[in-house]
């Protein structure tokens, strides 16, 4: 009789054990977790040490702050969603039944179209005209010097102190005169010089070693090329911040919108909006336009939130 062959089998790749270099590895992180556990326990006094009833206490109020802050969004989306009827507290804040004709009702319009776009273009050109001239003017301030420059920062540094609504009157006057009222440009230019805007880009780069700009100046480099090709990059995370917050001022603005664009296609969402409540409007379509207007601005801050924390600290220099 002949033994019958017996059969090899390689374990599959998830039961094969560990390579000693995996193993090492392993072995590392549980070591470096531990040292950093031991680490926090030895910079954290041990009276200030949270108890379980303090993790828990701690969760539960950030549970509710996160629920009040989150409610009003929930009730507003909830309401665009339902029928045309009178809103009845709490029957109308439950999901259902749910309906789009408002959404419908709004897009179809031939008002909201318009003041849709006319509040993204007074949105997207003011961000790249305040960029621009923002970090042009930063620049000069922090890097250039000429005659008078403190004494002109600090000049129009102070028209943070002034109050809006004092500069609006001359403000409409001057464009008024000029052909301005119920014009894009009439919308978008006076809003270009942004001071806190200056201040931020000049506070960035002035950071900046100075030793950069001359070796620029060594290689030849005219200041053109030294804004375009060194200033610039560098300032990508404050351009980032900045120009998310300058978007959402432009969205949410209501006032000068409202002063200038005094024809029904001139109008911005915000306005817009406002001025269906005065018409009896029903609350659905007037809160689907809320949220068609919200979208944007939450858009805009997830893609930029990752630069908040960056955006004034870093200078972009390594090592």
């Amino acid at each position: 009789m002949t033994a019958a062959p017996v059969e090899t089998r390689t374990p599959p790749a998830d039961t094969a054990p560990a390579t000693p270099d995996r193993a090492a590895r392993r072995a590392a992180r549980r070591a470096e977790r531990k040292l950093r556990k031991l680490s926090e326990q030895d910079t954290v006094p041990h009276g200030m040490r949270p108890t379980r009833a303090g993790r828990i206490g701690r969760a539960v109020l950030l549970t509710v702050a996160a629920i009040v802050t989150i409610f009003p969004f929930y009730a507003m989306v909830v309401l665009s969603l339902k029928p045309a009827a009178a809103v009845e507290f709490p029957g109308s804040l439950l999901p259902w039944p749910l309906t789009g004709e408002a959404y419908d009702t709004v897009m179809n319009s031939q008002d909201v179209p318009r003041w849709l776009v006319n509040t993204l273009l007074y949105s997207v050109v003011s961000v790249v005209g305040v960029l621009l001239l923002a970090s042009l003017a930063g620049y000069a301030f922090a890097k250039k010097r000429f005659p008078g420059r403190e004494t002109m920062f600090w000049s129009f540094l102070s028209m943070v102190m002034v109050p809006y609504h004092v500069t609006m009157i001359p403000t409409f006057a001057m464009i008024a005169k000029l052909g301005g009222v119920d014009t894009y440009w009439g919308l978008i230019v006076p809003t270009l010089a942004n001071a806190q805007a200056v201040f931020l880009m000049r506070q960035f780069i002035q950071g900046l070693p100075d030793e950069l700009f001359e070796a620029a100046r060594l290689d030849g480099c005219n200041e053109w090329q030294i804004f375009s090709r060194i200033v610039l990059p560098l300032l990508k995370p404050i351009l980032a911040t900045l120009g998310v917050f300058v978007f959402l001022w432009h969205w949410n603005d209501f006032l000068w919108p409202l002063v200038i664009g005094q024809s029904t296609d001139m109008r911005t969402l915000t306005v817009g909006i406002a001025s269906l409540q005065q018409q009896n409007v029903p609350l659905n379509v007037v809160l689907s336009g809320s949220v068609i207007a919200f979208v944007p601005i939450f858009a805009a801050y997830m893609v930029g939130q990752r630069y908040f924390t960056e955006g004034v600290a870093a200078s972009g220099i390594k090592g």
